[in-house]
């Protein structure tokens, strides 16, 4: 690897380094909060007391709320196969171009 591009690489890993550890320290105290619970809080701003419609389903089986970890699993599963289905779409849609430029150079 040339100089140049070692400096380039370098560079690159200190800027991410940088923003995943400035945030920790120049956010200190910061509250985070998301959007099912905004939405829940604006919804009670407006009718009072809400009852929702329905329970979910995981937590119907189990007779309880789900820990915040089995929560987050779940999540992370989703994101995985979405993302593996969207990385399998874009190799299928590059080897079909692939494919196309030999068909032409023939």
């Amino acid at each position: 690897m040339e100089t140049k591009n070692k400096k380039i690489v370098l560079a690159l890993i200190i800027a991410a380094i940088l923003i995943a550890v400035i945030p920790l320290f120049a956010l200190k105290g910061a509250e985070f909060g998301s959007s099912d619970d905004a939405g829940s809080v604006m919804v009670e701003k407006i009718h009072g007391e809400y009852e929702p419609w329905f329970s979910p389903v995981l937590e119907t089986l189990l007779d309880g709320e789900l820990p915040g970890e089995v929560e987050s699993l779940i999540f992370c599963v989703q994101t995985g196969i979405g993302v593996g289905i969207l990385a399998f779409c874009l190799g299928r849609m590059y080897e079909r171009k692939k494919l196309c430029k030999e068909d032409e150079a023939l």
